[in-house]
């Protein structure tokens, strides 16, 4: 009986009934005085004015209800006051369904809320007066009531009613308070199409997200694996070979510098959402790509029949990423092998294979965060609908993509 009077969630519910009663004031007033309008004695043309006026005045007061605003701030009501578990993401209504059913609670709200208002505003006064009443003073007012205080009983059970419907009315209204709080996410909630579109925001994150961890991982992957290549040569022939070693710090200056614009660029997305201005690789630029790794002492022979400036843009880049993909798991997992590199441009379709030795002999090399190189050539070869293979193959690891060009 007393734990209600010491919880925050009961006096947070009566704040939302009471609000519904303020809500519910003017319309009280509004339909008293359309109700007196049209119980007046008019004659004729007045009183079809006034049914059409009284029509018109009914119908613009329950826009309010429709406005896409009263649904945020009815599930802000709702989440802060009924603890409803409405979530915090719900906004202004996208659908003419998710328009009724808020609607339908901010009209459940001010009925509520009223009639909880008026029990309050009515019956509170006389339980205080039954309470404190044969002690106060107050007997030409019970008399009033006929309630008579002639003996002992009527001084014990008049203020126990008094009691009784104060803590009664106080459990009353957080009982409905409780009620509407679990009926609050029926009509407050994501409808179904609200649910999809929220799935498929989802979705688009999680593959914006993934799309920039393959960018990172196959951009700046290789620029360190071409760096660490080339500082481990030029720290090997630091005393023999002065020129290597200024043309290998050459080579390490232009790719950590080449490292940082993109990954510039990835944090750009990241923190903007917006691509920045600085165009991103195609095949147009795998001469350079080729160039940066033979600089590493590898044999890269590489061989492109077709006109690449046919192959669409989307295609271009993702195919310029798994070369540099490819060329990076060889120079990591194989060492210095001979890497062979064919591009083949069709008409429908781009083939790309690349194929380097196996190297059997046990090798002692990290691979602490490897093994994402072949799930991102994949995931991007299914964006673009494309077919790829990877496997060793008569001694040699072969890489070979199929990428539509009609369907990019």
């Amino acid at each position: 009986m007393v734990r209600p009077f010491l919880t925050r969630a009961t006096y947070g519910r009566w704040v939302f009934l009471l609000l519904g009663g303020v809500f519910l004031v003017p319309y009280v007033a509004l339909y008293a005085m359309l109700f007196r309008l049209l119980t007046a004695e008019l004659h004729g043309s007045d009183r079809s004015v006034g049914a059409v006026l009284s029509v018109i005045a009914v119908a613009i007061s329950w826009m309010p209800a429709f406005i896409p605003g009263v649904r945020v701030l009815e599930a802000a009501a709702a989440r802060a006051l009924l603890d409803a578990d409405v979530p915090p993401e719900v906004g202004a209504p996208t659908s003419w369904s998710a328009r009724w059913r808020a609607a339908a609670w901010f009209v459940l709200h001010m009925v509520a809320g009223g009639l909880l208002t008026l029990l309050l505003l009515v019956v509170l006064p006389f339980a205080v007066l039954f309470l404190v009443g044969p002690y106060g003073g107050g007997d030409p007012m019970l008399d009033a009531l006929g309630v008579r205080l002639d003996g002992v009983f009527p001084l014990v059970w008049v203020p126990l009613a008094g009691l009784v419907v104060i803590v009664g009315t106080f459990h009353l209204g957080g009982a409905v308070g409780a009620w509407l709080g679990r009926c609050a996410p029926a009509f407050l909630g994501p409808s179904a199409a609200e649910r999809l579109a929220e799935l498929a925001e989802q979705a688009d994150q999680l593959a914006e997200r993934n799309r920039l961890a393959r960018e990172l991982h196959d951009s700046v992957g290789h620029a360190l694996t071409i760096t660490t290549l080339q500082a481990s040569a030029a720290h090997r022939l630091l005393e023999t070979d002065r020129e290597f070693v200024r043309d290998a710090l050459l080579a390490i200056e232009e790719t950590g510098r080449s490292a940082l614009e993109d990954l510039d660029h990835v944090l750009g997305l990241l923190r903007d959402g917006a691509a920045s201005t600085k165009p991103q690789p195609t095949l147009a630029d795998l001469d350079r790509l080729l160039a940066k790794t033979r600089s590493t002492g590898v044999t890269v022979d590489a061989r492109m029949t077709g006109d690449v400036r046919r192959v669409p843009l989307v295609v271009s880049r993702e195919a310029y990423r798994i070369v540099q993909e490819g060329l990076t798991n060889a120079l990591r997992h194989a060492g210095k092998v001979p890497v062979t590199v064919r591009l083949a441009v069709d008409v429908d379709e781009l083939e790309l294979e690349m194929s380097n030795p196996i190297d059997t002999a046990p090798r002692k090399r990290a691979r602490d965060g490897g093994g994402r190189g072949l799930k991102g050539i994949n995931e991007r070869v299914a964006i673009l609908r494309g077919a790829a293979s990877a496997g060793p193959e008569d001694g040699r690891w072969r890489v070979v993509v199929r990428l539509p060009l009609r369907a990019a």
